[in-house]
């Protein structure tokens, strides 16, 4: 590949992208992994293989095997389904099933036919929560399952038709999740298997409904790569009303687009955004505005709870921290890993990839939030199979969050079932919570180490600079600071093809740090 070269101001030019009909990547070429595991199926594909000539596209392999590690997910429900959602007090966390989803059908009065957001909820019903404390547009996606669940029989056989009906329409977008990946990066369609095959989305995919904010955000991402910023705006912001993750990708975007000089196109983004997420609350603000601000003020007044580092500060020590002041230091400790990766943006030596920014500041969030849900990992999964798609760092993280669904149940279970202790002890379940915090460091590490060592970057390494950056793909840059001013030089013992960078240029008025 030639080098970059230096142009008057300072800055290097792009490297040459490839064009869209360029030959796709084979993973099994390219990933050990994926090689030894193509051994089920034939092996590693060949060199004569006629690519593009079959029914058998990526795409459609990427959503039959979502559909169908889905479909593996209900079975896994399926203890719960028949009897542990209705009875005992632990058995629903000793066989790790356990679901939101039909204990809220009553509990926040869909089976009454209370409309969430506008009628307050008995506090007998919903433990003292008043409202429906999820965004409006999750509650919307709620209500309409409420509509086509029956509302005849007995409550269980109720609850029963509203997890079924809520697992039909996160089928969806599950679906549309694993679609979106393999389309993202045009020459990588398989890198949408990590996403189908991921096993914490088979564990997580019913316990909520995250899957529609992912689903949206990934779409997003998806029309952000084909360089449609409105679309991507638009998206994203019916992603934030489904949940309020998403937006935390405008600040990727907006450093991106800095060193690119893209100002037109983020502004868009930005609007759209907006916008779309007005169109979806503003009715609700209007008519209903206590029971719209219950998700915020429930996010501010929620203690420490499941999942995080500060619940094992809170559970080891005489004096834990109160809310207030772990809403102050979480909130500190974001910024500043986001400073952290603006100033990673302005000085790697090739502007970062969008996929792989996005995934380090949703991770951040995560890591320092106060509480972590098991199906937060939905999150990062997408993100991860686009900053990261390489086979080993994804399943050592997945090895990790597997280790922490397991823990969280079996700690529920210990602390449910009385004397009998059944589960995992305190002790035990914060390990958990330390394999699961690891792991996501962990692929944070890596993909911070691709952006300062552009050559360990498998989707670079295959001749490309960003697809799925749409118009930041091969831009020029025109604003950098310190080391990027310089031509990248190769990784030190790095083994592999290695990607000529060119040699450092000499400081001078013309290319000086900015």
């Amino acid at each position: 590949m030639p080098s970059a070269e230096m142009t008057p101001a300072g800055v290097h030019e792009p490297e040459p992208v490839r064009p869209a009909t360029a030959e796709p990547v084979p993973p099994t070429r390219e990933d050990e992994v994926a090689a030894a595991g193509s051994e089920l199926i034939g092996g590693p594909i060949g060199r004569r293989a006629l690519l593009g000539t079959s029914w058998w596209t990526p795409v459609r392999v990427v959503a039959l095997v979502a559909i169908g590690m889905f479909a593996l997910g209900l079975v896994q429900k399926a203890p719960c389904y028949h009897s542990a959602w209705f009875f005992g007090a632990s058995s629903q966390y000793t066989k790790a099933c356990y679901s939101d989803i039909p204990h809220l059908y009553q509990g926040r009065g869909f089976a009454d036919h209370l409309v969430p957001y506008f009628d307050k909820l008995p506090d007998d019903m919903s433990g003292g929560m008043g409202y429906l404390e999820y965004p409006v547009l999750t509650g919307v996606f709620m209500e309409v399952a409420s509509w086509l669940t029956p509302h005849s029989g007995t409550i269980q056989y109720q609850e029963q038709w509203y997890w079924f009906v809520n697992a039909g329409m996160l089928l969806v977008c599950a679906v549309v999740i694993a679609v979106c990946v393999a389309r993202t990066h045009r020459r990588r369609p398989w890198d949408g298997l990590l996403v189908a095959l991921a096993p914490a989305v088979l564990l997580t995919a019913t316990v909520n409904w995250d899957l529609l904010a992912v689903a949206l955000t990934a779409a997003a991402m998806l029309m952000w790569s084909r360089s449609r910023p409105v679309a991507f705006g638009v998206l994203l912001g019916l992603a934030t009303a489904a949940k309020l993750y998403p937006v935390f990708l405008l600040g990727p975007l907006f450093v991106l687009c800095w060193r690119a000089g893209k100002w037109r196109e983020f502004v868009q983004a930005t609007v759209s955004t907006v916008l779309a997420w007005f169109v979806v609350n503003l009715p609700v603000m209007l008519f209903a505005f206590e029971g719209w601000s219950k998700f915020y003020t429930f996010s501010q007044e929620r203690g420490v709870d499941f999942g995080s580092f500060w619940l094992i500060w809170a559970q080891n020590s005489s004096n834990p921290p109160s809310t207030g002041f772990v809403n102050t230091a979480a909130t500190v400790l974001v910024v500043l890993c986001c400073l952290g990766i603006a100033v990673l943006t302005f000085t790697a030596p090739r502007r970062p990839r969008f996929a792989q920014l996005a995934f380090l500041v949703v991770a951040v969030f995560i890591v320092t939030n106060k509480v972590y849900s098991p199906q937060y990992v939905l999150w990062l999964v997408p993100l991860a199979a686009l900053a990261r798609p390489k086979w080993r760092d994804f399943l050592i993280w997945q090895a990790c969050e597997m280790a922490y669904f397991l823990g969280i149940w079996m700690y529920l279970a210990y602390t449910t079932s009385g004397d009998a202790h059944k589960g995992l002890p305190t002790l035990g379940y914060h390990w958990a919570i330390v394999l699961h915090l690891a792991g996501t460091l962990y692929l944070c590490a890596v993909v911070v180490r691709d952006i300062l060592m552009p050559e360990r970057d498998v989707v670079r390494r295959s001749g490309d600079d960003d697809p799925s950056g749409g118009v930041l793909d091969g831009a020029e840059d025109v604003f950098v600071l310190g080391a990027a001013t310089y031509e990248p030089r190769h990784a030190a013992h790095f083994e592999g093809p290695q990607v000529d960078w060119g040699r450092p240029v000499p400081p001078s008025p013309e290319n000086r740090s900015l």
